[in-house]
């Protein structure tokens, strides 16, 4: 392999001047006194002043909280243990749903099946429907709420739904078999299952009735079941007195304001899994105020993500970067979903979607890039 010999590029000196680092910067020697000579002395001092580093991080973030507490860390020599921001509280959704306007929130594509839209309004209003229907099924903070859904409009809402009201959030792909999900959701005890009555991939049409029967019969934690129709499959259809469609969910829980509930800044947020790949999945918990801040510093100062963009993370329900898509609400930008697969009905689909999408922000697997490099794709 050759070594690179040059850059293969660098922003040029306008855009280093509109960055939103470079405004952090400017922010943080102003407030702090200091000055930095170049982005490596910013990063220096990130890690050895972190008290003054996150504050900043917090401030110029804007993050949204009842109250942050005069405390930032404690222990910090204790990995793990250390703790941030501990007299904190605040709530994930309030921090993503900050907008409530008609500007573009997500734009949902399935191979060449479906298309539609939703505004930051429509978006609002819809959380707040699905947060009321929780909470009036009697789910608490700290409950579990789990969805076997593809990365489509409805599984936003419910995530911001579940956070809204301080539940814990997972999710799996709908292409994962049925021992695959009972090794997850098992292991977490969820009272409410979303699930869509199935997906659509390279052109087919794939059911799931029979799989999510299975499932919620091994999931006797399972209270209720709310019904997502995305293929519209004709009967047999899911049935029982738990089970109720999404339209009536949402038409039986009329609201216009979210329910939001501050919890601590270390309450739990979501659980994923491991890949399973060497025994069984293992749990992984992510806390509300460390996703939220940590997202909020990727975001704006790492992918200087702004208002009105518009960002595609190619993922699926039940990888980490579908939670971190997610999170680029809290820039203000819109999310365009994708589901299916990215080589239906052609080879340059994705990037299709991508333009007639107007897409600022895209990212990827190293297994799709080298998919395209194998089929030619330039």
């Amino acid at each position: 392999m050759n070594p690179i010999s040059k850059p293969l590029w660098q922003p040029t000196p306008e855009q280093v001047a509109l960055a939103s680092i470079t405004r952090f910067t400017q922010e943080v020697e102003s407030q702090w006194g200091r000055t930095f000579s170049d982005y490596r002395a910013l990063h220096d001092w990130s890690v050895e002043q972190p008290e003054e580093f996150w504050i900043s991080v917090w401030d110029f973030c804007g993050i949204l909280a009842a109250t942050r507490g005069k405390r930032v860390l404690e222990r910090l020599s204790a990995v793990p243990g250390a703790r941030f921001f501990p007299d904190a509280r605040l709530n994930f959704a309030r921090n993503l749903l900050h907008r409530r306007d008609d500007g573009l929130a997500i734009c949902f594509r399935s191979e060449d099946r479906v298309e539609r839209s939703l505004t930051y309004v429509e978006l609002y209003l819809q959380v707040a429907e699905i947060a009321r229907g929780l909470q009036n099924a009697g789910i608490e903070p700290g409950d579990r709420v789990c969805a076997y859904m593809p990365n489509m409009p409805e599984t936003v809402i419910a995530m911001l739904a579940t956070t809204a009201i301080g539940a814990i959030w997972s999710s799996c792909s709908p292409d994962f078999g049925v021992q695959g999900v009972l090794d997850r959701f098992g292991q977490i005890e969820p009272r409410i299952l979303f699930s869509a009555d199935g997906y659509h991939y390279n052109g087919k049409v794939h059911r799931v009735d029979d799989r999510v029967r299975e499932i919620r019969d091994g999931l006797k934690s399972i209270r209720r079941t709310v019904l997502v129709p995305y293929i519209h499959a004709a009967s047999p259809r899911l049935d029982g007195a738990d089970v109720i469609e999404w339209s009536d969910y949402l038409a039986a829980q009329p609201s216009d304001d979210v329910p939001y509930v501050r919890v601590p800044f270390n309450h739990p947020l979501s659980v994923l899994f491991s890949s399973g790949t060497t025994g069984a999945p293992k749990c992984i918990v992510h806390r509300v105020g460390g996703v939220v801040l940590q997202t909020a510093k990727e975001t704006l100062l790492h992918y200087d993500v702004r208002r009105g963009d518009r960002i595609l993370f190619f993922t699926s329900t039940a990888w980490v970067v579908w939670n971190l898509h997610v999170c680029h609400l809290l820039a203000g930008g819109a999310l365009l979903l994708y589901d299916g697969s990215p080589f239906y009905p052609g080879t340059g689909a994705l990037f299709d979607y991508m333009e007639q999408a107007r897409a600022t922000h895209f990212g990827t697997s190293a297994k799709f890039i080298d998919a395209i490099k194998q089929a030619g794709i330039t």
